[in-house]
């Protein structure tokens, strides 16, 4: 099957998701860091890659995801099911705002999202593909109070974003009581510039750490840490 792309664990069928597997989603699902949580909401779950990532990586975690998309919500459900972790994944078919207000009382250890982030760009004429990359401002401070409200106290919300968006929605993170705890630049090669950030938020005001990440060392050649990052995922390593 065209649309089916293998991992070392577990398998993605793509069919049905305006957006495909991408390097954004799997460097999430691979660095994000947040100790060892009980508790996973993931925001926007597409294929369901990244909860799947998770669940591989987090022996205990009972993970959650939401998917507005109807189709992209049944061929997570399908990924889900299919996979050794199906008993402790569930996904919604909802948007995470509606989800909020069935459920005030959820909360959750870690809250990840590879959210849309083209802004005031031209706009993909197929609706699902629009639905899935282009969004606004106002997404994005709902977001983050989704998170406010959702995290439980010593909880962190994770995005990959591109950096200038992901300086906004630190920015507005403030204004709800979360503050940035680790930062990671990701760049094509070492002497670029970043293209995104995956940076983590939580309460705490201190101890906030920086640093790059590279992904390749020379045309067409993983840079050593993208493979160990990636290594216990990608089939290639």
């Amino acid at each position: 099957m065209a649309d089916l792309f293998h991992f070392k664990q577990f398998s993605i069928d793509q069919s049905g998701c305006g957006m495909k597997i991408n390097t954004d989603g799997v460097l999430l699902g691979a660095l994000v860091q947040s100790g060892d949580p009980d508790s996973i909401l993931d925001i926007g779950t597409g294929t369901g890659v990244i909860a799947l990532m998770l669940a591989q990586r987090v022996f205990r975690a009972q993970i959650e995801a939401i998917e507005i998309d109807q189709a992209a919500y049944e061929t997570a459900l399908m990924n889900f099911n299919n996979s050794r972790f199906s008993d402790r994944l569930k996904v919604h078919n909802n948007s995470f705002q509606n989800f909020s207000q069935e459920h005030p009382d959820k909360r959750y250890d870690l809250i990840v999202s590879n959210p849309p982030f083209f802004l005031n760009s031209l706009v993909n004429p197929n609706q699902q593909k629009k639905q899935a990359r282009h969004t606004n401002y106002e997404f994005f401070e709902e977001l983050v109070m989704f998170a406010s409200q959702h995290l439980t106290a010593g909880g962190t919300l994770c995005l990959v974003l591109p950096v200038a968006i992901a300086e906004k929605v630190t920015q507005l993170a403030a204004l709800q009581g979360l503050y940035p705890e680790s930062q990671i630049d990701v760049k094509s090669f070492a002497n670029n510039e970043p293209h995104r950030s995956i940076i983590s938020l939580g309460y705490e005001k201190e101890g906030f750490t920086k640093r790059d990440f590279v992904i390749y060392r020379g045309q067409k050649e993983y840079s050593a840490e993208y493979r160990k990052a990636l290594r216990d995922f990608l089939t290639i390593f």
